[in-house]
């Protein structure tokens, strides 16, 4: 088990924020906010299942490990979008039986997640690097974040691209800089930019959520510490239904209080997990004679639920229309 130190920095809350996208443009994206109004770390399938029903983006980010490359899909035939799928799955059949199997799938899906890490963190350090040297340095970073040129001048209260406090952000900059050389490569730009996804961060979130809720001071938060003052604003059921969750699903060693390894559960997505449920969702979607694999042509019959085309994009567009209508 990790062991973690306290920081005492104070973390900020950043707001939920809601995007509305066009037509093949998908709503994973940078300026999406990472983490809910519960201080927990927004996971990368957060709207698989939303109020509209199934969003088929996560799923077909999932196998396409790129966003951009999701929406390229979304512009192709169907016909062009189930060739270009054929051509993956030998890619994920990876002892060559020409069928995909749970553990195959869950391998490729988690690699399609470190892919789109990569890809948020070059895009956002694309618009970052003025200089268009490969990297990133700390000036640049508060041009790019905050429009000024020294730390003095940021406000006492701003946050930065990660929903920390800058001091809190330089601890990390300093953490994610490994050869030391005052700037962030891409690789170690990534850790900064998505450091919940990357274990030598998380004792700093871990530790910032103890210290913001943790009025006690006794190094583990009980229930109304973890509830904070978001209770003043719900009504008797949503206690119930928080009370239930911590004890059943936060509370692992059932002791009435999350420790820090309990915390780092609770607020730090577990990709192992996601994948695993997305490998179930895909299996129940094109499974057709249950032998528990997916055949090639099971896959290809059902190629709509693994990636776009202009067929699956149309019918978001009608969607889409029939929204604003309602509007």
């Amino acid at each position: 088990m990790m062991a973690y130190k306290c920081f005492l920095p104070v973390l900020l809350i950043v707001p939920y924020v809601i995007h509305c996208t066009s037509a093949a443009v998908h709503s994973h994206n940078i300026e999406t906010a990472e983490r809910e109004s519960d201080g927990s770390y927004r996971a990368r399938d957060f709207d698989h299942y939303n109020d509209a029903g199934h969003n088929l983006e996560f799923d077909h980010e999932a196998i396409l490990g790129s966003v951009k490359e999701a929406e390229e899909y979304d512009k192709l035939s169907p016909e062009e979008s189930k060739r270009r799928l054929g051509l993956l799955l030998p890619k994920m059949d990876l002892n060559g039986d020409q069928f995909i199997d749970r553990k195959e799938l869950k391998k490729w899906i988690l690699n399609s997640f470190v892919k789109l890490s990569r890809e948020e963190s070059e895009e956002r350090m694309s618009e970052a690097d003025e200089n268009r040297d490969g990297s990133v340095s700390w000036i640049e970073y508060l041009q790019d974040t905050f429009g000024v040129d020294q730390e003095a001048d940021v406000g006492p209260d701003d946050t930065g691209d990660t929903g920390l406090l800058l001091r809190v952000e330089k601890m990390m900059w300093s953490l994610a800089d490994k050869n030391g050389d005052n700037v962030l490569n891409v690789e170690e730009f990534e850790v900064f930019s998505n450091p919940e996804e990357h274990e030598i961060m998380q004792p700093i979130l871990v530790n910032q959520t103890l210290y913001e809720r943790d009025r006690n001071g006794d190094g583990v938060l009980d229930f109304s510490e973890y509830v904070g003052d978001r209770g003043s604003l719900q009504d008797k059921q949503w206690l119930i239904s928080e009370k239930d969750k911590f004890e059943h699903e936060l509370d692992f060693n059932q002791d009435g209080v999350l420790d820090l390894d309990e915390v780092r559960r609770w607020i730090i997505p577990d990709n192992d997990e996601i994948a695993e449920e997305e490998v179930d969702h895909l299996f129940a979607s094109a499974d057709d004679d249950h032998d528990d694999l997916l055949s090639f042509h099971e896959i290809l019959t059902h190629h709509h639920v693994f990636v776009g085309s202009e067929a699956t994009d149309y019918g978001n567009d009608l969607l889409g229309e029939r929204f604003d209508d309602e509007l």
